[in-house]
């Protein structure tokens, strides 16, 4: 309800604002039966604060290149968010990106918090409430997505900005709690951040010292401030979260340093007001109780039985501070950009182009052709040269690789790439040292902030950016990911390092695409793929050994792969007898078997299958002409689990892979040891005709 209150007197209209964040995450974790209360009443100051003093931000655009940027790591207190985004009124962004007259969120929202389809999950996700930067839940993401997000801005701010025209300088500030410090994906986050003397990014730390166990002391007695001064940041004290002046003054050293990330400690209690859980684990993860609820409201001084009370006077504060600062930033900026725009029309296009997520007119003017080559390439040294000829069109197109550019080739080598450090923010090389779960996640972040990145490392280690990777799927952010070293071919290094269940976890995750191209002329059609992709992350695996460019004046063109699974080579009279289908390095294998196969008089069709969800994009007609169902013969043929190629094979079929680990051995000893032989595939399409026969003749 919303309503007039008679409380202005007895309290200020800024202790009425905190309170009605309070008693709006107090009375729907109650409503949802589940939820966390005890961080959004613990910290409604400091969001109010932050919000209504601080943050650049236009509620009537909330997708205004330049507004600053709030995360909330400390996903659970997802109540404090949805509530500041009511009060403040943030406007929906519809279909078309621009703003609309609707509440981003509603009273009802808030109301229906938790349930199905409302705009108000559990944890934010940034694809269903406008005004949630990111998704964020799995502790520690929200901080490492910051960091992206910082990056992309110094790397905006010296690509587009030009003397008395700062088109780009916003700042980042993100909310976190005991549990991100403690995630390890925030130590290498905040390690590079602090490296990088991100000055535009400020962390919040909520030191309320409860876990859902108990007190903190339990598992975690760190000095955080002298862990963050060793990282490079600089660290300030606030001894009491309700102390509005001590938050201010915190804020204006963030907003005045220009030598490093900032992180502001900031002492709080969680449920605060509440009087029997108030600095206890009970209001870490459940509702307080309607009868505590009204204990707490009576100590704010707030009408007992009100539920969902928003006074008008709130409303009218929020207007008068954020809307009307928000509003009158954001039309100083517009103004400027027509000033800019008439001055610097090609920066100003390539702004535009970027934030909508679209590419220069002659983006891929400069792809090679690779010539047929039965010696080849590896996979990662034609996909490093594609890479270059891409990113020389594409200027925000950038990344790196976690320590390891020289062995996934993604290093961008051409005249003024450069390396991007402090100081030097404008090069296009990032260097993420051995941190692949904070690359993962940083990348997000860039990719929310419009630049198109990439980040690299060998497959075996997508374990460790896999959470990473995960919320991006879920947010259908472009972010590409280039995995190298892609099987037990990459040899020696044994099983450690050879990747064997990874293609198909990868292929698990829903809307992540992945592509495992076959040869050097895949590689360019794989590139033509990733870059149109608007609103999905790929995978991109690679080689480490030579594999043959095939010769395509006798086999498919390689823009096949665009429809993610097309037929390579076919029987001469186009109805084969036995189905060879494969990815990657063992697509020439296929085809090898295939000309043996066609020596022996036999009908073989070969399938190349890089990209089976691109693939499964397709209509029922052309998966059938690819892959006829009357065709029961069918050999998989994948350095990788078998998992997943029943889908294809059929539960008849054959699949030729690896259900165990690989061994330390030069690559080709291991391919003959695991029967990646022509022998073995020849062999297996030969039973798999004799299966099919006798079928027939049962």
């Amino acid at each position: 309800m919303k309503g007039m209150m008679t409380m202005s007197g007895q309290q200020s209209v800024e202790q009425l604002s905190i309170n009605t964040i309070r008693t709006l995450a107090m009375d729907a974790v109650q409503a949802a039966n589940s939820g966390h209360p005890g961080t959004p009443m613990a910290l409604a100051p400091l969001a109010y604060c932050l919000w209504n003093r601080f943050l650049r931000y236009d509620p009537g655009d909330p997708g205004w290149p330049n507004r600053d940027r709030f995360v909330l790591s400390v996903g659970h207190a997802s109540m404090l968010l949805y509530a500041i985004l009511h009060l403040c009124e943030i406007k929906e962004i519809g279909d078309g990106h621009e703003s609309t007259d609707e509440l981003a969120v509603t009273l009802d929202d808030i109301k229906r918090f938790r349930q199905l389809d409302s705009k108000c999950p559990g944890h934010p996700e940034q694809h269903c409430t406008t005004g949630v930067e990111t998704t964020t839940g799995p502790l520690g993401q929200g901080l490492a997505n910051s960091v992206g997000m910082a990056i992309a801005q110094r790397w905006m701010t010296r690509y587009f900005n030009r003397p008395g025209f700062d088109v780009i300088d916003y700042d980042v500030f993100s909310l976190c709690g005991d549990g991100c410090l403690m995630e390890g994906v925030s130590s290498e986050a905040a390690s590079l951040a602090g490296h990088l003397k991100l000055s535009n990014l400020c962390w919040v730390y909520d030191n309320n010292r409860i876990t859902i166990e108990g007190k903190t002391a339990l598992a975690f007695s760190e000095d955080v401030a002298a862990r963050f001064r060793a990282y490079g940041w600089n660290v300030s004290h606030v001894d009491d979260a309700n102390d509005l002046e001590s938050l201010t003054q915190a804020f204006d050293s963030f907003k005045n340093q220009t030598e490093g990330p900032s992180l502001i400690i900031v002492d709080s209690h969680i449920a605060f007001g509440a009087p029997n859980k108030q600095d206890t684990h009970g209001a870490h993860g459940e509702p307080l109780g309607e009868d505590e609820i009204r204990l707490t409201k009576k100590n704010y001084g707030w009408p007992e039985e009100a539920k969902f009370l928003v006074p008008e006077d709130v409303l009218a504060h929020f207007r008068s501070g954020i809307g009307a600062r928000g509003k009158a930033e954001r039309n100083a900026w517009t103004t400027m950009f027509r000033a800019y725009k008439e001055k610097y029309p090609e920066l100003a296009d390539q702004l535009s182009k970027m934030e909508c997520r679209q590419l220069p007119e002659s983006w891929d003017k400069e792809l090679p052709e690779f010539p047929a080559d039965p010696k080849g390439v590896a996979s990662r040294a034609s996909s490093g040269k594609v890479l270059n000829a891409i990113a020389k069109e594409v200027p925000w197109l950038i990344g790196g690789s976690a320590d390891l550019a020289p062995s996934t080739k993604t290093l961008l080598t051409f005249e003024g790439a450069g390396d991007f450090q402090a100081g030097s923010e404008g090069g296009r090389n990032m260097h993420f040292g051995v941190r692949e779960h904070a690359m993962g996640s940083i990348l997000s972040g860039m990719a929310l902030s419009k630049v198109r990145p990439y980040g690299a490392g060998f497959l075996i280690f997508s374990d460790y950016g896999r959470p990473a990777i995960r919320l991006a799927a879920m947010m259908k952010v472009p972010v590409i990911y280039v995995f190298t070293h892609d099987s037990i071919s990459l040899g020696e290094d044994g099983p450690t390092h050879q990747p064997i269940e990874h293609l198909a976890s990868l292929r698990a995750i829903p809307d992540l695409m992945v592509i495992r191209p076959g040869d050097a002329n895949e590689v360019v059609e794989a590139w033509r793929v990733i870059m149109e992709l608007q609103r999905q992350p790929v995978i991109l695996v690679l080689t480490r050994q030579a594999i043959p460019t095939l010769d395509r004046t006798r086999y498919a063109p390689a823009s096949g792969l665009a429809k993610g699974a097309y037929v390579l080579a076919d029987a001469e009279d186009g109805k084969p007898e036995v189905l060879l289908l494969a990815s990657g390095s063992e697509v020439s294998l296929c085809v090898e078997a295939y000309e043996e196969l066609k020596r022996q008089g036999i009908h073989a069709r070969v399938v190349s299958m890089p990209a089976w969800r691109l693939f499964e994009q397709q209509s029922q007609e052309y998966r059938d002409s690819v892959l006829p169902p009357e065709v029961t013969a069918r050999v998989s043929v994948e350095q990788a689990t078998t998992f997943g190629w029943s889908k294809y094979v059929g539960l008849t079929g054959t699949s030729l892979g690896i259900d165990t680990y690989g061994a330390s051995a030069p690559f080709k000893d291991l391919l003959n040891h695991f029967g990646f032989t022509v022998d073995q595939v020849v062999a297996a399409a030969k039973q798999q005709l004799e299966t099919a026969v006798n079928a027939e003749v049962r």
